[in-house]
């Protein structure tokens, strides 16, 4: 009996906590124009620190809100509006996970 093996490449960008990402890296990350994300910014769906585009700086949580963001778009399209609320939902299921989490650790 003979095993064939695939080897696959594998490609990722870690990220620590405290990284930040200038609007370039952001949009490299996201395979996304630079139009693409400053359209997340205009509608709320990214807060970056800094005041112009060339000033901007992300982090590791606005680089995934992005990434679920642009799926939304592309592969159900859903427009900006619906990715913010389907973000918004997210954001309140992992808050309740996590309260729920504490809840039982404490023994209630």
């Amino acid at each position: 009996m003979t095993t064939d093996f695939q080897l696959v490449q594998i490609t990722g960008l870690i990220l620590e906590d405290q990284s930040e990402l200038r609007l370039d890296d952001l949009c490299r990350a996201c395979a996304a124009q630079v139009e693409r994300i400053v359209e997340l910014v205009d509608v709320g769906l990214l807060t970056p620190s800094g005041t112009a585009p060339g000033e901007w700086r992300f982090t590791g949580v606005h680089l995934h809100r992005a990434r679920v963001a642009l799926r939304l778009e592309s592969d159900l399209g859903v427009n900006l509006a619906g990715a913010a609320l389907a973000l918004e939902l997210l954001d309140e299921l992992d808050t309740l996970r996590a309260r729920v989490e504490r809840l039982e650790a404490s023994g209630r």
